[in-house]
C-alpha cells in the first residue's frame, strides 16, 4: 500500500492523503495537513490549494483509470 493516495474528485480538486510532502519549484515545504485538496481548474487564489472556485466557474472534469 502507497504511503500518500491521491483522488481525482469529478469536477474538482485532487485530495491528497496519507504521508506526504509538498514542495514549490524551489524545495520549500508549504505547511501540510494529512489530507490536502490541490487546485485543478486553475482558478484558486490560494494556489496550489483549492478554494472551491471550481464550482462557481463550472470546472467540468470527469477522467476515469483505464481499466486493465
Amino acid at each position: 500500500m502507497a504511503e500518500a493516495n491521491i483522488k481525482v474528485n469529478d469536477n474538482g480538486p485532487l485530495v491528497v492523503t496519507g504521508s506526504f510532502e509538498l514542495t514549490d519549484a524551489e524545495g520549500n515545504a508549504f505547511e501540510t495537513k494529512k489530507a490536502v485538496s490541490l487546485c485543478r481548474c486553475g482558478r484558486s487564489s490560494n494556489k496550489p490549494f483549492c478554494d472551491g472556485t471550481h464550482r462557481e466557474i463550472g470546472f467540468d472534469s470527469a477522467p476515469r483509470a483505464d481499466e486493465k
